[in-house]
């Protein structure tokens, strides 16, 4: 499995990405590709399109995608569902200074597609509240499971916590930040059965998008015919030992 770029002409389709699997289910290898426009004057593609080559009859099927321009487009196969079939991920850089991604997952069984995962569908589940708290506290909320997580923000440096709080520690005004969408979406098998899970990543930020406070890391498995959240992990970065 790997992935292949090459330059398209300007208005004509090329392949942006390639991967080889038995996605089908019939134990043949297949040929699954990304197709796109590329142009010579920006490194973003356009029209990017699933496109799956049965390995037994050479027959083509072509999967148009909801969002489809966008950088670096990536295939990789992985076992989700626990068929026994790898299902497809693609991934693509939206190119943006947060490190957005889009992400589909996509099934082929029977050389049929059913769409498994749609990074738009999880953008609206997984939603959020983060609040700026007295005593350099941030409070941040997961909404879709109930969970409260508390980062102490008191070492983001005096200067920082000076335009936020008065010299008792409390909030000069209420300051809301925010979750942005997701920014990395990883095949993990963490219990190494052969079947994998997802682990999501979403930034934490506070007053604004450069003001990072942590990352969300959400593991979703695939129960009931769709990914569920199995853990949620709040993750936060370390300051220097003084």
């Amino acid at each position: 499995m790997y992935n292949s770029y090459f330059r398209a002409n300007d208005a004509s389709p090329g392949i942006v990405a390639y991967a080889r699997g038995d996605v089908n289910g019939d134990r043949i290898i297949d040929n699954i590709y990304l197709t796109g426009i590329m142009t010579s004057d920006s490194p973003s593609v356009q029209d990017i399109t699933l496109v799956i080559q049965d390995g037994m009859t050479g027959r083509f099927t072509s999967i148009p995608l909801k969002q489809n321009i966008g950088y670096s487009p990536t295939i990789g196969l992985r076992d989700f569902t626990g068929d026994g079939v790898d299902d497809i991920l693609i991934g693509i850089n939206t190119g943006g200074s947060g490190g957005i991604m889009y992400y589909y997952i996509y099934s082929f069984i029977n050389n049929t597609p059913k769409l498994l995962f749609d990074f738009d569908v999880y953008n609206q589940q997984y939603e959020y509240q983060v609040n700026y708290k007295d005593n350099y506290k941030v409070e941040v909320i997961s909404e879709e499971n109930n969970k409260m997580y508390i980062i102490d923000i008191s070492n983001k440096g005096e200067e920082y916590l000076n335009e936020i709080y008065d010299k008792d520690g409390k909030l000069k005004e209420p300051i809301e930040g925010f979750v942005n969408p997701l920014s990395g979406l990883y095949p993990v098998d963490f219990d190494s059965s052969g079947v994998y899970e997802l682990l999501a990543y979403q930034k934490i930020a506070g007053r604004y998008n450069a003001d990072s406070l942590g990352y969300i890391l959400n593991t979703l498995m695939w129960k009931d015919n769709m990914f569920v959240l199995d853990n949620q992990y709040l993750a936060i970065f370390g300051s220097d030992i003084q």
